[in-house]
């Protein structure tokens, strides 16, 4: 197995990494049409402010990142309108400081810190000759500063139903990939026979980081980079992955400022990641079942579509499945999901993979978690937190893969 060296630090410390100090993150909750136009419009030019969670709708909490000089500016605007407003995080820098633990762990490739992406893709080549005949090394696409989009397919037998597990595609949310890589490690560690089971039954291709320089890029610069790297002018970078995908394209939900987060690009796959990795799922979407896709923060486990408040054809079945997957992901810790589609539980949103998939592939058990947590921690989980992370969701994981099962079993009777 791959063993990792002890350092001292999480990682190298870089002369012009982004710092956070004494920036707050704030929430608020817009209880009127008047307060919910201004925080769209402060989002449209937020001039330094970050929205961590965009506003939507009415009674639908909104939380915002501020930098310490803007605090006097987003006070009066608060008062003005008089939109209450609570310190969810007092000094994000702090948060960051303290994620992970001082000193890295001297073990094999675990889940008490989070990995670099050299870490992960050398984790993954491990998997390989250690799982020989079962594990095999697959890239999914390229990235624009020409790094692979690395994964791993998980067969046990020919002909089994395709399942993709995709995780990272945004850059700051570490726990995204860190969970993938968790249920990928139970897949093929694992002695319960349910899961061992499931592993049987379908081929998994699973891929923890699609956004690699986004996911470098916040590992040694910028700890809250989103986007993909690519320069695309006025001195920006990057569009957003995940509002990048051609199905409903620019619709709801994304931006065609390319400064900010929810940039959605020039045009539909205008970023070499979403565009090769689209053609490399079409390459294996024959057999295509099941799409999960992992992100943070919220704590929500939702379904197609969310570019709009259309019904899916299946939606009284992915909703039911996902309230059953949400009641086992509760039962080890008592986390609470929220279950519904995109444009329902958090907010209107094109172009992302999920909905691609759906839309364009037809995979019937298209998921998207929200994982931990709501609020307190953000994009910031502590590291601590990734194996409780990981076994919870991995519940929801088995109920949908048990369904999808039964049903795949059910046709084939037919």
């Amino acid at each position: 197995m791959l063993r990792l060296l002890c350092v001292l630090v999480v990682s190298a410390v870089f002369a012009d990494r982004a710092t956070y100090y004494n920036y707050q993150v704030r929430r608020v909750v817009p209880e009127n049409q008047e307060q919910l136009k201004v925080l769209n419009d402060l989002e449209a030019e937020p001039n330094g402010l970050y929205f961590w969670v965009r506003p939507s709708r009415i009674q639908k909490a909104v939380d915002i990142m501020v930098p310490p000089h803007m605090l006097p500016f987003f006070s009066e605007i608060a008062e003005g309108l008089n939109l209450k407003s609570e310190i969810y995080i007092s000094n994000v820098q702090h948060l960051i400081d303290t994620e992970r633990p001082k000193v890295r762990p001297t073990a094999d490739f675990g889940w008490t810190d989070y990995h670099t992406l050299d870490e992960i893709y050398a984790w993954l080549d491990s998997l390989v000759e250690t799982h020989p005949g079962v594990v095999t090394s697959i890239v999914g696409g390229q990235s624009y500063e020409d790094r692979q989009i690395k994964g791993v397919k998980v067969s046990f037998k020919a002909g089994n139903p395709v399942i993709i597990l995709e995780g990272g595609i945004h850059a700051a949310e570490w726990i995204s990939s860190a969970t993938v890589t968790y249920i990928l490690n139970k897949l093929l560690t694992s002695e319960d026979p349910v899961i061992a089971d499931l592993a049987q039954s379908f081929d998994y291709y699973v891929f923890p980081n699609v956004n690699p320089d986004g996911y470098v890029y916040s590992h040694t610069t910028d700890r809250l980079w989103r986007k993909t790297r690519r320069p695309v002018g006025n001195g920006c970078y990057g569009a957003d992955p995940n509002r990048n995908w051609d199905f409903h394209w620019m619709e709801a939900g994304a931006s065609s400022d390319p400064c900010t987060d929810y940039y959605a690009g020039e045009y539909a796959f205008s970023e070499n990641e979403t565009r090769s990795l689209a053609e490399y799922f079409k390459s294996i979407s024959d057999n295509l079942v099941g799409y999960l896709d992992f992100h943070s923060y919220s704590q929500l486990l939702m379904f197609p579509y969310g570019h709009t408040a259309e019904h899916v054809s299946n939606y009284d079945e992915l909703l039911a499945l996902g309230l059953e997957g949400a009641a086992a992901l509760a039962r080890n810790n008592g986390t609470q999901y929220k279950v519904g589609s995109i444009y329902e539980a958090i907010y209107p949103a094109s172009g992302s993979s999920l909905d691609w998939v759906r839309g364009n592939l037809g995979a019937p058990y298209a998921y998207v978690w929200e994982l931990r947590d709501t609020g307190r921690y953000g994009f910031l989980l502590p590291a601590n937190q990734i194996i409780d992370t990981g076994e919870e969701t991995l519940n929801s994981v088995i109920v949908i893969l048990q369904e999808a099962k039964r049903n795949l079993q059910g046709n084939t009777k037919r």
